[in-house]
Order: C-alpha cells, then sequence, then structure tokens
C-alpha cells in the first residue's frame, strides 16, 4: 500500500492534533503499545497505559522532524530503495522474551531528560526503552542517509536498526533527539535483523559515556536493556555463527544528521530537498549563522571544518581510535557517534587498528586526520550543487586549511598533556621526540602521560622512576630517555608563574587514569553473557570520573599494565 501525498500530509496533520490532545487517547499522556510484529507501522488500537506519573508527564514529539520535510509514502515497513524524504515512519519491534534493564546513566535521565531518577523501577520505563512502547504523539522515525564506506560510495544505508523516537527539550533550552539502537527492522536494514547484540551494546553504552567524561563531544548513552531474544552473528566474518541475545541502547544527541544525510540527497538529484535539509541543520544547530546569510553555506562548512578538526585531535589526545570512519559516521555537528570497533591505545601505536574487519588499516589511528579530510572533501562534494561558482572556490581554500587547523589543535592538547604553558619554537619537537620513544617502547599510552602528571621533578631528574610508574619504567629503557627528560625539565622552567606542585595538578586533571581498554569491556561482556552486569555498572560509576583515583578502579587494576590476554582481544564491525 501506498500513501498518496495528500493523504502523507493529512496524517501528519491528524497525527499533530492527535499529540495537542492527548486527552482523546490518553488523559495521562502516557505510554503507547508499539505495534506487534516486524511489518507494522501503525500502534495497536485501544488506550494507553497508565506508567509512573513523571513519564505520563513527559513531552516527548517527533513533530520537528516530521513537519519540516516531506514523509516516506509507502506505509509498509519492508527493506527497499527510498527516494523523495528524510524519513520513513516506522515503529520498533518489541522483543518476544522477557526484557531486563541492565544499566542506567542517571545524569542522562536527571540533567538531560528531566525524569526523576525513581522512574527506571517502572515497568513503563522498561519496555520504553526496550521498544515495547512508544509515547504517545510521538511517532517513530528511521532516517534515510547513504554514505562513503572504506572510501567507496555505498549508496542508501540508513537507520537500519535505528528508531529515533522523539525529541525532548529539557529545561536547559537543550533539544536532544532520542534513538533506540537494536529496536528492529527498517527500510534501511538491507540483509540486517534490525538487532544489536548485548557484546556491542555494552561497550557502546560504556563508551559514549566514558567519551563525555573524558570531555570529548559525543553522543549520550541514557539506558541498556537485555533481552532473551536470540540473535545470530558471525563475530568476525569467518563463518563461525553464535547464538547471542539481543540488547538495546537509548541514545540521545542533539542531533543525529551526519555527512550522509547529503551525501543521499546530492547522489539521487534532489537538490531542493538537500537544500531544505541543509536550511534545517543551520537554523536548528548552527546559531551563530545568520539565516539571511548569502554565505552561510560557506559559513556552516567553514564551522564542520574546524569542529571535525578538533574533534580528531581530541581523539588522538586519549588515544581514541574509532575504528569506522565513514562518512555514515561522521556527524554534521561534528560530535562521536556510532560506536562499533572502536579501541583506545594500550600501547603507543601510530597504526593501530581496532577494527578486525579493517584488512587495508584505512582507519588505524594515524591515519584518522586524514581520513577526515576526505570525508569533509565528500561533504563538499555534495555541497557543491548548492553553491555557486565563488563560493565552490572559497569552499575549496577552507578545506584546504583543514591540515592546519587539526595541526595547531593537536599541538595544544599536547602541550597542555605535558603541562606546557606559553609558546616556545621546540615545543613541536619535544612532543614528537617523546612519542618516538613511546612508539620505540611500545610505552602505555594512557599511562605514560598520567604518570608524567604524577611524577615529581626531583625524581625525573634524578632519573628514579618508582615501581609505581610503569609506564615510565618502560619509557625509561631508551637510551635517549635521558636526553628528553633534559629538555622537558628545560622547557617546564621557562613555564611563568608556575611550579612543580600546579604543574602535577594541572596535568591530573587532563591527563585520564582510567580509559575504557578493550579488555575491560570485554571482561564486562563475558560477565553480562552470564547475566552478571556487576562489571558494567562498576565500569559506568568509575569512568564518570577518569581523572580521579579511585579505589576500586585500583582494586580491580584498572590501572595496571593491560593483562597479557588483552594483546590477542580482536572486534569487528559485526554487533
Amino acid at each position: 500500500m501506498r500513501w498518496p501525498p495528500w493523504l502523507a500530509v493529512w496524517l501528519a496533520w491528524a497525527w499533530r492534533a492527535g499529540a495537542g490532545l492527548p486527552a482523546t487517547l490518553c488523559s495521562s499522556r502516557g505510554l503507547c503499545r508499539a505495534p506487534l510484529g516486524p511489518n507494522a507501522s501503525h500502534p495497536e488500537p485501544g488506550r494507553c497505559q497508565r506508567g509512573a506519573a513523571d513519564l505520563c508527564a513527559w513531552p516527548l514529539s517527533s513533530e520537528g522532524l516530521r513537519d519540516p520535510f516531506p514523509i516516506d509514502v509507502i506505509q509498509e515497513n519492508y527493506v527497499r530503495n527510498v527516494r523523495n524524504c528524510i524519513f520513513s515512519v516506522v515503529y520498533p519491534t518489541p522483543f518476544k522474551s522477557r526484557v531486563r534493564l541492565v544499566a542506567v546513566s542517571e545524569e542522562v535521565l536527571e540533567n538531560i531528560l528531566d525524569l526523576d531518577v525513581s522512574v527506571k523501577g517502572t515497568s513503563d520505563f522498561l519496555q520504553f526503552v526496550s521498544g515495547g512502547k512508544v509515547i504517545f504523539g510521538s511517532i517513530p522515525l528511521a532516517h534515510r542517509y547513504g554514505g562513503h564506506q572504506f572510501g567507496s560510495w555505498a549508496g542508501q544505508l540508513g537507520d537500519g536498526r535505528a528508531h529515533l523516537i522523539g525529541i525532548y527539550t529539557n529545561r536547559h533550552g537543550e533539544r536532544w533527539e532520542l534513538q533506540l539502537k537494536g529496536s528492529g527492522k527498517t527500510p534501511y536494514s538491507r540483509n540486517g535483523d534490525g538487532r544489536a547484540v548485548l557484546r556491542s551494546s555494552v561497550r557502546e553504552f560504556l563508551c559514549s559515556e566514558a567519551m563525555h567524561y573524558l570531555g570529548i563531544p559525543t553522543s549520550r548513552a541514557a539506558s541498556l536493556v537485555v533481552s532473551d531474544d536470540d540473535v545470530w552473528r558471525d563475530q568476525f566474518y569467518n563463518g563461525n555463527i553464535k547464538k547471542e541475545r539481543g540488547a538495546i541502547v537509548l541514545r540521545l544527541a542533539k542531533s543525529w544528521f551526519r555527512i550522509g544525510s547529503l551525501e543521499i540527497l546530492a547522489h539521487s538529484g534532489e537538490l531542493d530537498l538537500e537544500r531544505r535539509l541543509l536550511e534545517f541543520i543551520i537554523q536548528e544547530h548552527f546559531p551563530s549563522i545568520a539565516m539571511n546569510d548569502s554565505n552561510r553555506y560557506l559559513e556552516f562548512f567553514s564551522t564542520v571544518v574546524s569542529e571535525t578538526a578538533n574533534l580528531i585531535a581530541l581523539w588522538m589526545s586519549v588515544g581514541f581510535a574509532h575504528g569506522v570512519c565513514n562518512t555514515d559516521n561522521f556527524s554534521l555537528l561534528s560530535i562521536t557517534i556510532d560506536y562499533g570497533p572502536f579501541g583506545f591505545m594500550d600501547s603507543y601505536d601510530p597504526n593501530f587498528v581496532p577494527n578486525t574487519s579493517d584488512d587495508e588499516r584505512r582507519y588505524k589511528i594515524g591515519n584518522q586526520a586524514n581520513v577526515g579530510l576526505f570525508n569533509l572533501s565528500k561533504l563538499l562534494q555534495a555541497l557543491k550543487p548548492l553553491l555557486d561558482p565563488r563560493q565552490k572556490q572559497l569552499a575549496s581554500q577552507i578545506l584546504g586549511g583543514y591540515g592546519e587547523r587539526y595541526y595547531i589543535r593537536f599541538t595544544e592538547l599536547f602541550k597542555t598533556k605535558l603541562g606546557l604553558l606559553g609558546e616556545n619554537e621546540d615545543d613541536n619537537y619535544l612532543i614528537a621526540f617523546l612519542l618516538k620513544l613511546m612508539e620505540d617502547t611500545k610505552a602505555d599510552f594512557t599511562m605514560t602521560f598520567r604518570q608524567l602528571s604524577e611524577i615529581t621533578e626531583d625524581q625525573l631528574k634524578e632519573l628514579h622512576i618508582p615501581e609505581e610508574f610503569w609506564a615510565l619504567q618502560d619509557l625509561g629503557k631508551h637510551k635517549l630517555f635521558s636526553e628528553w627528560v633534559t629538555m622537558y625539565r628545560l622547557r617546564l622552567n621557562r613555564n611563568k608563574g608556575d611550579s612543580d606542585t600546579k604543574r602535577r595538578t594541572r596535568m591530573t586533571t587532563v591527563n585520564p587514569r582510567y580509559i575504557l581498554r578493550n579488555w575491560m569491556a570485554e571482561s564486562a561482556v563475558q560477565k553480562a553473557n552470564l547475566n552478571d552486569f556487576s562489571e558494567v555498572r562498576i565500569l559506568q560509576q568509575i569512568l564518570q570520573h577518569p581523572f580521579q583515583r579511585q579505589q576500586a578502579a585500583e582494586k580491580a587494576g584498572y590501572s595496571l599494565r593491560p593483562p597479557a590476554w588483552a594483546k590477542d582481544l580482536k572486534v569487528s564491525c559485526s554487533s
């Protein structure tokens, strides 16, 4: 069945009317039960079920994304090529088995979603975050986008297992888009089953929150649920298919639009719709750009170029490799999204590749800045049909300045990590010298900088490295270590108005003691597979304070040398 254009418009109006008059279906504006079956597209008839008071009064709606754009005119939920729209209306598919709440970010509930923490104990909350119920008046959406994957145009991609279930504007005036990941099939599922497994969902929940507390722009995670539904995965694409359990993460972002959101429209020749989407993105998310500025698309591009350079420099400053830096995974708001086969470096290695699916090592950590440039060039390619000849030339010049912007930000961050104040022409050499020593000795990236933050200058001067500073002991095996220490101490002495105590205090606020290492995530996953979610929750708590020494973290060995088995860990795109 196809919706004629007039019917799609009428339905959108009717949905708006219903959202404005919730008493007609549910006097408390509560939760409506999601439709049953993967091909259902409307909630089952009947009244909404009353839930917790805080959740019933919660104003969640998808109007802000439905109203500005044409809706996919095909009603049924089946895999297909979609055109002339930004979103398809499609409801989550509930799990068939029992569902349990594994973890919740109370900070997200309270400070972003304005919900009382007690709501997490209600059955309605569990049903909501697992896709079993939807907020009345909010029509779930799946986003249509494309992308370049591993350097090649992949055509239509889209939200293949994610449902945008509403937009919430909180008491601070912040607008957040809520999305369930792993919540069932959509028209964009391609050959997938629309599900996510517990293994990858634990990693995404923990890492998105960990990145936030590291101070890196990122999507957030509100909750993690697991079911007993069987989900079959070939984790390493070697023919070894295994049964895993389905899980869902409720994740949030100011916007889920990505480079591929514009690419698909440019590639399809839907330029009027591309312009419409671009105008919307600028108006909603780039308030510093005047909508009457004839160069607003240039200003938008310049901002994205600058912020992307900043984001990747921040990734590098904590040793983070995204793993799948495709254009469909690069946010137009320059936040970290779509956590898959990511990894934090243990030993410093510019060739570190966390994703075993990346055979050509395209997305190795040392190539992320170059990949950022590639992705931005594809964004420019998508924008060019909307630019005049002069603007195209200026945009190319803006893109040409990306490398310098990245280099400046990278240098600023690493100077801060080393406690350097002011400017010195030898700072870049000092940083590069250290990284070379770390590469040669395979010194631990995180703990080298952390232990430089904790060791006293006197200990460095005497080259007396206490046993607890194991990463520096590894570094100290290099024959040029003493030479670097001499240079470093001379540079520190040029810090005006500084002291060793001030330096160490300053450095410990930017060099984390704890990161989500792959072995830590794997340990939590293995326990979770046995229904022991204790380590998921412990890691969640510890990673909220990555710069502070914590007794529980020390007891768990999270600041010690990674165990030997950690070197054999593998992660892939299979999730």
